[in-house]
């Protein structure tokens, strides 16, 4: 007679498959995954923001100080050239510029509800100089004063105006002010911060002095270190 084989069936359904085992370690492994993206996502939107917040400071700055508006002043029959610059038109941009370069730097000086109020402050600062720019865009009132002064007539007026490009230059850096701001308010708690191990905690911050060796009068090597720190070699130490 032939041997019967042994069934299979009991034996692989007893053989452990290995998928329930294998199941928690890839469910920790995608865990620890997870905080370390977010990390490079906030390191990627910390490496946009800060040249994002610098251009666009700069181009406010930039811009608030060239010409914002031509024309002309009506004098003796004659037509005087006359110009209104962004800083006589308006400070505020250059102003909130200076507010939002100040809010990035000092983003890195403050840590949890302070972080929120300074990029929110950068926030705030893009969006007024957008919106401020755009405002005094078409003001003539710089230009009506830049032409009575050129004429001496108290109420002279400027003829002919036109507005030239730089309050769209101070607009775009407005802009990007805004988009800096609103990426350090979404990533800034995730970006690093200035160390404190050098802040002062309790009161006296420095160690206590240690007690000279005493001096050995044999020994030259001694008595030149009791030189060096200012002492007499020769006085007893009572």
């Amino acid at each position: 007679m032939s041997a019967v084989p042994p069934p299979r069936a009991e034996e692989d359904a007893q053989a452990p498959t290995g998928t329930v085992d294998d199941r928690p370690a890839a469910e920790a492994g995608s865990a620890a995954a997870a905080p370390s993206d977010a990390r490079r996502t906030a390191m990627r939107a910390l490496a946009a923001a800060l040249p994002l917040g610098a251009i666009g400071a700069a181009l406010v700055l930039l811009g608030s100080g060239k010409t914002w508006s031509n024309g002309l002043a009506e004098f003796a029959g004659t037509g005087l050239h006359v110009r209104a610059t962004g800083t006589a038109t308006t400070a505020l941009p250059g102003a909130l510029a200076l507010v939002g370069l100040a809010s990035l730097v000092a983003v890195f000086a403050v840590r949890r509800a302070g972080r929120y109020v300074v990029t929110g402050l950068l926030t705030l600062s893009g969006l007024g100089a957008v919106v401020t720019t755009l405002a005094h865009r078409s003001d003539r009132h710089a230009l009506n004063a830049a032409a009575a002064g050129a004429t001496g007539l108290r109420h002279a007026t400027a003829t002919h105006a036109s507005t030239t490009s730089w309050p769209l230059v101070v607009a775009a850096g407005g802009v990007l002010l805004l988009l800096a701001g609103l990426l350090a308010l979404r990533y800034g708690q995730h970006w690093p911060a200035m160390s404190s191990r050098y802040d002062r905690k309790g009161g006296a911050a420095t160690a206590p002095r240690r007690a000279p060796a005493p001096v050995d009068p044999d020994r030259a090597e001694d008595l030149w270190k009791a030189l060096d720190r200012g002492e007499d070699p020769t006085q007893s130490p009572g």
